[in-house]
């Protein structure tokens, strides 16, 4: 639901970005994520619960596209590159943030409530220090108000440049009004003006591509990752995970470093790259995962006969029967418990339930109900943690860097609208899909 909202937040998002400005739209958007923040902690039902992510998405969904807009037209252009890319650092910042803040309130009283009411702090202090900034000057001479943006732009730039960055601002604006006449914007006029047509392809396409990639599905389901790929314990695949929101923190600070120097295509190539390279690196683990799992003992199982595994037990051929094998049956599900001495060892076929489990674990055997044991789990982590290094500093921030540079400033809020609102319906897309797609083909 909170994606959800974040489409909608994000269509709206460019329509209130040429109308309002930029400023207002971020002011907008922090007011709805507070709201949501509150409406969460303190729902006495599933109900408010989701109301409160709805809002919490809008919020997001508006944020997402005018803050990269927002810093690119009230920053200097020698280092508008790096100033956005700081932007996707202090985002997946953030998110490693978070997750240690909600490791902290695991034991606190009232947990959930705390660590989905405290998102709202960051928002109510975002809000205060917008009031205290100014609107973006292209959109203040856009609207006519050159004094305003005049005086914006000297604070930006020294006094060496700044009378050419009035003209060429001034230049630019006409130039584009010119060209474009007084004609209302709307989807049409975008697809049949040739320079907004080609940025939309970029634009969207990279927003896409930026999901379909699979970003989403690594940051929301690492843990499930790291079990899959052979780690039976949950505390190791969250630890594990903080490793993973880590390095994307940590690629965004090198995209800063880059982005201005290498430029943006040479950055997205490279990125892509090592993403398929790593990618592939995952599949190939996976696969031998899956097709050299231990086999299942009928000794191992009947040591626990009380709970063995229903379709092992009516099974035709149950020498046959490996880990893989056993968790894939799904009337009722199973689990495997590996031996103490050996995970790679044959083991036991049983029901999967928590009575199960802490048997399993009370003979110091380890548990397994999301993957088997592998002596290559090691690199699964190696082709996770190269693929988040690849993307970060890449596919990361680049696309958003692009979509606040690639548009005539006209349409630079409905086009950003545009590709944000593209970039969330695909994170919608692949987070929707990634479970169902691991059910159906492993």
């Amino acid at each position: 639901m909170a994606v959800a909202g974040a489409i909608i937040g994000a269509a709206v998002g460019g329509w209130m970005n040429d109308r309002f400005g930029r400023r207002m739209a971020i002011l907008i958007a922090d007011f709805l994520f507070f709201i949501g923040a509150v409406v969460m902690a303190s729902a006495p039902n599933p109900a408010l619960l989701i109301v409160g992510r709805v809002f919490v998405g809008l919020g997001v969904g508006m944020a997402s596209m005018t803050s990269p807009l927002y810093i690119s037209e009230a920053s200097p252009a020698k280092i508008r590159g790096a100033l956005v890319s700081t932007n996707g650092f202090l985002i997946t910042g953030g998110q490693f943030l978070s997750y240690l803040i909600n490791l902290a309130f695991t034991n606190a009283p009232g947990t959930w409530r705390w660590m989905l009411g405290i998102a709202g702090l960051p928002a109510l202090l975002q809000f205060i220090l917008m009031l205290l900034l100014p609107e973006s000057p292209r959109w203040l001479f856009r609207k006519g108000r050159e004094e305003e943006a005049k005086v914006i732009l000297r604070k930006i730039y020294p006094a060496d440049d700044v009378e050419k960055e009035i003209q060429d601002l001034k230049e630019s604006v006409e130039a584009e009004i010119r060209e474009e006449g007084s004609a209302k914007i709307n989807m049409m006029k975008l697809l049949k003006t040739k320079t907004v047509r080609r940025g939309l392809i970029a634009g969207v396409g990279l927003q896409v591509f930026q999901q379909f990639v699979g970003i989403n599905t690594v940051m929301y389901y690492s843990p499930t990752i790291v079990q899959l790929a052979g780690f039976a314990s949950n505390k190791t695949a969250l630890l594990l995970s903080l490793v993973t929101a880590g390095l994307n923190a940590l690629g965004s600070i090198v995209s800063i470093y880059f982005i201005d120097r290498t430029g943006r295509k040479k950055l997205l190539l490279i990125s892509l790259f090592g993403v398929a390279i790593s990618l592939g690196l995952l599949a190939g683990v996976f696969h031998e995962t899956t097709s050299h799992s231990p086999m299942v003992s009928r000794i191992q199982t009947s040591h626990f006969s009380n709970y063995t595994c229903p379709d092992y037990s009516s099974a035709t051929n149950p020498g046959a029967w490996d880990c893989m094998k056993c968790l894939k049956a799904s009337s009722p599900d199973c689990g495997f418990c590996a031996l103490p001495t050996d995970k790679l060892l044959p083991g036991a076929c049983l029901l999967s339930n928590d009575t199960v489990k802490d048997l399993c674990h009370d003979e110091s055997r380890l548990w397994y109900t999301r993957g088997c044991p592998s002596k290559y789990g090691w690199l699964a982590l190696v082709g996770l943690a190269l693929y988040i290094i690849f993307f970060s500093p890449g596919m990361g921030t680049a696309p958003w860097i692009v979509n606040s540079e690639i548009y005539p400033l006209r349409f630079r809020g409905v086009c950003g609208g545009i590709a944000a609102t593209a970039n969330w319906i695909s994170n919608l897309i692949v987070a929707q899909s990634f479970l169902s797609l691991t059910e159906a083909i492993g």
